[in-house]
């Protein structure tokens, strides 16, 4: 399946595995646009640290009202099932994820199209595709990348449409999905990546040699 024919979900959380996911945003892309955002904060599981509220400015009193992360299993299982996951450095939200919902609902397998898997990944993973194919050296940080890349007026006319008012900054889940998913696209709109399909995506998105020839072997079978 090429890219722009699939329904690809940029997704980021702010939270760690002590406090809980405490906000997500996510950024649904079809036809190479920005179709659909959804976002909220959660209540915590565990405790803030003080040094993760400086960095994402949440903290207990402000989400001692928001539901639970573990509320929106409905809604998450049905992203899986309509299209590949995508985050800015994916091991951090895949994990998070499965600290809450170990495996995802039978769904498509879209490295190896016509079968199935309860897996929440692969991922297509911007901050694995950046350094291999554009000359942005150590530093992929998401900040960072969208400086370089030219992208911080869109995203600010973005945020404006789509984020809260009080969370239009980086470190906010909305904002970040929006960041990540604003890079992909820039990405993918390259000449090189013309032809790119969904199973290259995700095959592409892991430096570990091993991993990416497994799914390799099973895009062939």
């Amino acid at each position: 399946m090429h890219w722009a024919d699939a329904t690809i979900h940029f997704i980021d959380f702010e939270g760690s595995r002590a406090s809980g996911i405490l906000e997500f945003g996510v950024v649904t892309l079809q036809r190479g646009q920005i179709v659909r955002t959804h976002t909220r904060l959660c209540g915590a599981t565990g405790r803030i640290a003080l040094e993760d509220t400086a960095v994402h400015g949440l903290d207990a009193r402000g989400l001692a009202q928001a539901a639970p992360f573990a509320d929106e299993w409905e809604y998450f299982a049905s992203l899986r099932e309509s299209g590949p996951l995508a985050a800015h450095f994916a091991q951090a939200e895949n994990h998070l994820l499965k600290s809450v919902w170990p495996y995802a609902r039978t769904a498509p397998d879209f490295a190896r199209p016509a079968r199935t898997t309860s897996e929440w990944g692969p991922w297509i993973d911007t901050g694995r595709l950046y350094p291999q194919f554009l000359p942005v050296q150590q530093d992929v940080a998401l900040e960072r990348l969208i400086a370089v890349t030219g992208l911080q007026g869109e995203l600010t006319a973005l945020a404006r449409e789509h984020c809260p008012a009080e969370r239009r900054h980086f470190h906010a889940a909305l904002y970040d999905a929006l960041a990540g998913a604003k890079l992909l696209l820039e990405l993918l709109r390259r000449p090189e990546f013309a032809d790119a399909t969904v199973p290259w995506l995700l095959q592409m998105s892991t430096l570990d040699g091993e991993k990416r020839g497994d799914l390799q072997q099973r895009e062939l079978f």
